[in-house]
């Protein structure tokens, strides 16, 4: 618990200065590196692709969307990014295709291309014109449902959410990490409101709290299977107390992408 709070508090003066004050494509390279490695968790750590050559690749195109998301996020480079992604892939099962196969493709296609396009959900974000303001707001979610749940689990948790897949969770816990996340969005609005002067919908920051928090949890859920499918505790140790990039980042995955698109069809920041 001592190393999780003290990274924690390292890691998050960082984070505020990349995503607050830093230039823009600053935060979508690191964004592109801890996609990168986040990749090679999913698929080298976790034994499920040892091909060394295809976890680069998986790698080199979990980065290159998040710069695609930085330069305006254009469909046709999109789908020109996936056609050689593709080809560079099914080359290389024609080239093997004993030790290369089908599934093998698929999961790079999840580590290298639909994990990252949902968590590059960030750099457009932060992208948009109000981006500098509402960039918070997916890492606030997360993060504090994470916090909530874990803390009101440990207190008062009794009913398990998932005992199978992640034990520890309990139905407590995540309704503990829903008010919280609730909460800290209606604190977030204020901010915007007050100091900031936007004018603020705070029935949509009560939603995006609430229907965040249970994507979060959903999110933790998916990537917690994988780890007991494969036998791992941790996808990596790259952050001390935290585990991998995926452990921090699995609640954002489905996190980002759902403020991303809330922020574009029910704006919280009324103009």
């Amino acid at each position: 618990m001592k190393t999780r709070i003290i990274a924690a508090a390292v890691l998050v003066p960082i984070l505020l200065l990349i995503l607050l004050a830093a230039p823009k494509v600053a935060a979508a390279i690191v964004l592109g590196v801890l996609l990168a490695i986040a990749a090679f968790e999913l698929l080298y750590r976790t034994g499920l692709v040892t091909n060394i050559r295809l976890v680069m690749y998986s790698a080199a195109m979990a980065f290159a969307l998040s710069m695609w998301s930085y330069f305006g996020a254009v469909r046709a480079w999109f789908m020109l990014l996936l056609m050689v992604f593709f080809a560079v892939l099914y080359s290389e099962m024609m080239l093997d295709h004993i030790k290369v196969h089908f599934e093998h493709i698929g999961m790079c296609f999840a580590a290298g291309v639909i994990i990252p396009y949902m968590i590059s959900a960030l750099v457009r974000i932060l992208t948009l014109n109000v981006g500098r303001y509402v960039i918070l707001i997916p890492f606030v979610v997360a993060f504090t449902s994470d916090a909530g749940a874990y803390f009101v689990g440990l207190k008062f948790g009794k009913h398990k959410l998932a005992p199978v897949v992640s034990p520890n969770k309990t139905v407590e816990g995540a309704l503990g990490g829903i008010v919280t996340a609730v909460a800290s969005m209606i604190i977030y609005a204020l901010i915007l409101d007050f100091p900031c002067h936007f004018q603020v919908n705070y029935g949509l920051a009560i939603l995006y709290g609430l229907v965040g928090s249970v994507a979060g949890a959903f999110g933790d859920l998916c990537f917690s299977v994988v780890k007991r499918q494969t036998g791992i505790k941790d996808y990596g140790n790259l952050i001390p107390g935290h585990g991998g990039v995926l452990d921090r980042f699995d609640s954002l995955t489905m996190v980002a992408p759902l403020m991303e698109a809330l922020l574009l069809m029910a704006p919280v920041i009324i103009a």
